[in-house]
């Protein structure tokens, strides 16, 4: 009657796993970067990026977009905090600003994948 999940099954559930765990290491660098004090960020968030780089191949279909979503999220937000970094030499408010924008577009771009991962649908741009 029960018979052993099959290697796919174990693949799959496996990786759905490994997803989650990106999300939530996400979640967390992108909820320290908009609350002050709270920064937890590179160290959580490099393991995060090597988490989803390793695994991108393991995936197929809805799954796999989520990986890449990740990344291209990553990304992005990297090179835009390079780029207004030197808002901070300007003037300290201008900086602020920008990186509080890029924080909650952070926050609001792994909530977005959180609740489609949920949901077993793929995430797009």
């Amino acid at each position: 009657m029960n018979q052993p999940p099959e290697n796919d099954q174990l693949q799959d559930d496996s990786t759905h796993t490994i997803s989650w765990v990106s999300y939530i290491l996400h979640l967390i660098v992108a909820v320290s970067a908009v609350i002050p004090g709270a920064q937890m960020g590179p160290a959580l968030l490099v393991v995060a990026l090597i988490i989803d780089l390793v695994k991108k191949g393991d995936t197929a279909g809805w799954e796999a977009t989520h990986f890449s979503y990740r990344i291209r999220t990553v990304i992005w937000a990297a090179l835009l905090y390079l780029i207004t970094a030197p808002l901070w030499l300007l003037m300290f408010f201008p900086g602020w600003l920008a990186w509080v924008a890029i924080s909650i577009w952070f926050l609001y771009r792994i909530v977005l994948g959180m609740v489609r991962l949920n949901g077993q649908r793929p995430v797009t741009d």
